[in-house]
């Protein structure tokens, strides 16, 4: 028999019934039932209940054993009795009388139970996450992670995309985030910088001559954590794809994306055709480019409803450039009070409020609108609001108005809110889109300075002339995302391969040719031999999991996470250097202040 198992945690039925047996694992649980030990024994694959009584001469082993110490067991597989099966675990029908018993290691008192999975403060968690990882859901998450990623690659190779490994170690280039900088001891007073992502690598790979690319790839990104992002690094489905054209891309990815949500996302229903909304409906629609669509609630422009109304706050700004009002529809919420603690989260916004009008059954019959939107704005226009948004009795409406920039925001927020109360928004199910069409510039609010928008590899759409004769803020580039359930999975867009256009896209924002050589030579230097059309795209896979194990934060998906403030408690990173290390690297550090 093997030193250590003859059988796993979760391999023996009521097949294995008189068998002796060999199985090792932690235990998870004792119970002392008057004499009886009860231990449940688990592995990395399941549980197994295993019990011993006052006559084994194992039974004085047995009764040292603790919760967490790792153990060897001989014993005789026996069926429970049927009122006893636990059909919760695949190995409910049987139990194992212990025969032998050795203690393969013990453990001291633990910083926290794994048992039970009590809620526990994230810090110690994460300390000790070696333990944490033991629990049963941390334990499935990273399960799933691990069926995540092979699905990814069995279904790009079965595209006919071929893995390949790009550099970590690389040249600083500017791609929205702070690198992470590597000093280089051979060449002191230089620095590599690890890849935010393999943005141009994978694109000299195309240039190279290689058609169809992908990588399960770690980024580094120096920035602040987020619920949905992790600091210091993360890893996606990178993709890029030569003599193609966007719709390819969505050919290519829609059926990887639905596939992997089918496959492991529990059987919830996933949208079969991913719609195309452009960044400018989704904007106006929903107040965000990363749409929860389970949230039916649409919103829509009604700024000529209070043209020269006598609601003096709307009138008054529409009287402003730029300026428009819009309506979010709330079925099924006519009712003051919903629509006073409405009112109340957009003042906790920042806003002053929300206008509303709440449509109820009059004392004389038929209906009413009732709020100061529409005792001020008067019947006709208050009807004429109400035929549009397709509103009636129990419903209201509620306004937002000025630039749409400043309130977008607070009106995303409130659709979703208004969705979740009003239980609109269906849950269990994984709503996909693509939002297309986005701005290839941006102006800066305050300054009026251009910036990119998006990627600043992407190819406009109209190619050079649109750069020359249309103005920056109307440009489009071929960049779009994919976006479930409210979360941004992936950027990508069709590149831009030929340097006159590259040029002339980064002298709109005021760079010129010498800067493009300078930061991206390589890659604007390979486009001068003959590069291929080509795009990309590059799905994140710690979002993925965490969607489909219905995660909130994405630390619960990650095996090793760092904390909210970028340090990895459990090995002590980031760590001081030593004087040594210093010297070698030819590094004087400035004094703390």
């Amino acid at each position: 028999m093997h030193r250590y198992r003859s059988h796993t945690c979760a391999d023996l039925t009521k097949a294995a019934v008189g068998e002796t047996v060999r199985l090792s694992g932690w235990v998870h649980r004792v119970r002392d039932h008057g004499g009886v030990l009860f231990i449940d024994l688990r592995d990395h694959y399941g549980i197994t209940q295993v019990l011993i009584d006052g006559d084994s001469p194992a039974f004085k082993d047995a009764e040292k054993v603790r919760a967490e110490w790792v153990v060897r067991i001989d014993g005789v597989v026996k069926a429970r009795a049927p009122e006893l099966v636990n059909a919760k675990i695949p190995t409910g029908e049987i139990e194992v009388y212990i025969r032998e018993l050795e203690v393969l290691s013990a453990a001291e008192e633990l910083p926290l139970p794994v048992f039970g999975e009590v809620d526990y403060p994230e810090e110690t968690r994460l300390r000790y996450r070696f333990l944490d990882l033991r629990r049963e859901s941390l334990h499935a998450n990273i399960m799933l992670r691990s069926r995540v990623i092979a699905y990814l690659r069995d279904a790009m190779r079965a595209q006919g995309f071929t893995e390949f490994q790009t550099p970590i170690l690389t040249a600083s280039s500017p791609e929205g985030a702070r690198d992470f900088l590597v000093p280089s001891r051979l060449h002191p007073g230089k620095f590599y910088a690890l890849p935010q992502a393999p943005q141009q690598f994978k694109q000299l790979i195309m240039v190279a001559g290689f058609d169809r690319y992908f990588q399960i790839a770690p980024c580094f990104r120096d920035e602040d954590p987020r619920a949905d992002r992790s600091p210091g690094e993360f890893y996606q489905l990178d993709v890029e794809m030569s003599f193609v054209e966007q719709e390819d891309v969505f050919q290519a990815i829609e059926p990887v994306m639905r596939g992997v949500f089918e496959e492991l996302g529990g059987g919830r229903p996933v949208t079969k055709d991913f719609p195309r909304i452009a960044y400018r409906d989704s904007m106006l629609w929903y107040g965000s480019d990363k749409p929860d669509l389970r949230n039916p609630i649409k919103m829509q422009i009604v700024s000529d409803h209070f043209r020269g109304s006598d609601f003096k706050v709307f009138a008054g700004l529409l009287e402003q450039p730029g300026t428009q009002v819009r309506a979010i529809p709330a079925p099924g919420g006519g009712s003051r009070k919903f629509c006073d603690r409405m009112n109340a989260f957009a003042q906790g916004e920042g806003l002053p409020g929300m206008g509303y009008i709440f449509w109820r059954k009059a004392e004389a019959g038929g209906m009413e609108a009732a709020g100061p939107v529409a005792k001020a704005i008067g019947p006709e226009r208050t009807e004429a609001i109400r035929a549009q948004m397709g509103v009636g009795e129990g419903d209201a409406v509620f306004f937002l108005g000025g630039l749409p920039a400043k309130f977008e925001p607070v009106a995303g927020k409130a659709r979703n809110v208004i969705g979740k109360e009003l239980g609109l928004t269906v849950e269990d199910r994984f709503d996909f889109c693509w939002i297309v069409d986005f701005p290839m510039y941006e102006a800066d609010p305050d300054t009026g300075k251009l910036d990119f928008s998006h990627n600043p590899f992407s190819m406009p759409q109209g190619g050079i002339e649109a750069l020359e004769k249309l103005p920056p803020l109307d440009v489009l580039g071929f960049q779009y995302d994919i976006v479930c359930n409210g979360v941004e999975l992936s950027s990508g867009a069709v590149r831009n391969h030929k340097p006159e256009i590259m040029y002339k896209a980064f002298e709109i924002v005021g760079y010129d040719q010498a800067y493009v050589d300078e930061h991206f030579g390589g890659m604007i230097s390979a486009f001068k031999y003959g590069a291929p059309p080509h795009a990309g795209i590059a799905p994140g896979v710690d979002r993925i999991v965490m969607l489909l194990a219905g995660a909130e934060n994405i630390r619960e998906v990650i095996m090793f996470p760092m904390n909210q403030r970028a340090e990895d408690l459990m090995m002590g990173a980031p760590s001081e250097p030593t004087n040594e290390q210093l010297r070698d690297l030819g590094i004087r550090l400035a004094p703390k202040a």
